[in-house]
Formats: structure tokens, C-alpha cells, sequence
């Protein structure tokens, strides 16, 4: 499986679109749209709440590349951050990626991570379902529609991490 270290949104954008139109993850009937907000946080003020917007947070496995050293590494606990809403027939998702800093440099820059195409698809999964319970009505106590293969395999370096140092990490919740 090849792991990309480079950010794509387009990868995150033509997958969700795909698993809208081949895969009917989300058939009924409403449009739906995917963007990016890299100032968002998982604090809803009340006024978002009224207007319907909901939270949710993905843990992922990505590989990052330092753009000053060019130093690579994994991380099996890269948070991606979803907010929706459905208004009417028109469901809208503003996504953030949270970035991790390199060790080697300790320049306190934040770089975000590159995604493989299967962990893009796992963390969208994982949103429909949140989306079909939330918005829909689905009933989906089976839990997740793709199963987690989370392992947590050296410490979680909280300095480095940017969903950390804003609250958001949910490295301890495991």
C-alpha cells in the first residue's frame, strides 16, 4: 500500500464523491459537499448547534514529510476533524487535517499529512455512518461501517502535535 507524505485534498474531495455516487453511501436524495477550513475547531457555538452543525473526529494513519529537512514519518494518530449539517436537501462537510512537527528540526512548524487512498476512504466510511445516525435517523449500533485498524505503536508525542496543543487529540481516549 502506497502512503503518501504530501497533503491532496483533491484525494479526500474525489473520494468522498465517489462513495456518494458509486457506492450510494449517502442515497437519500440530498446533495452533499465536501471542503476545508484549516482554522476550524471541535468547539460548536451555540448558534452552529441551532443551525444543525454536528462534530466529529477521526483518527487516522498518515505520513508527514518536513519541508525544511525533508525528514519522513508515520503516525497511526493524525486527527481529522468533520463538521456537517444537512439544511433541507443540502448537506454540507467542512474538513480540517491537523499537522504534526518534526522532530529533527523543532522549528514548531506544522505540516499536514499525506493520506493513502484506503485511509481517505476508512475515515469518509466512518463519516457517512455519522452522517446516516445523525442526519437520517439511521439506526447503526453495529458501529463503525469500516472497522478501526488503529496500532498505537510508539508514544504520542503531545509536543508535536497540533489537534494536542488546540485540546482536540484523542490519543488518551484509547
Amino acid at each position: 500500500m502506497r502512503r503518501s507524505t504530501d497533503w491532496v485534498a483533491p484525494l479526500w474531495t474525489e473520494t468522498f464523491e465517489e462513495l456518494l455516487s458509486d457506492d450510494n453511501e449517502l442515497d437519500y436524495g440530498d446533495e452533499w459537499t465536501l471542503n476545508f477550513d484549516y482554522r476550524q475547531t471541535d468547539k460548536l457555538t451555540t448558534e452552529e448547534k441551532k443551525r444543525g452543525w454536528k462534530v466529529c473526529c477521526h483518527n487516522a494513519h498518515a505520513n508527514f514529510r518536513c519541508a525544511s529537512c525533508r525528514n519522513t514519518w508515520p503516525s497511526a494518530r493524525v486527527v481529522v476533524l468533520f463538521r456537517y449539517r444537512l439544511r433541507r436537501d443540502r448537506g454540507t462537510v467542512i474538513m480540517r487535517p491537523f499537522g504534526q512537527a518534526c522532530r529533527q528540526c523543532q522549528d514548531n512548524r506544522f505540516v499536514l499529512p499525506g493520506f493513502s487512498k484506503e485511509e481517505v476512504e476508512r475515515a469518509l466510511l466512518n463519516l457517512c455512518a455519522k452522517i446516516r445516525k445523525n442526519c437520517y435517523g439511521e439506526d447503526n449500533d453495529d458501529g463503525p461501517s469500516v472497522p478501526s485498524n488503529e496500532r498505537w505503536t510508539k508514544p504520542h508525542e503531545a509536543a508535536l502535535c497540533q489537534a494536542c496543543q488546540m485540546g482536540i487529540c484523542r490519543q488518551g481516549d484509547k
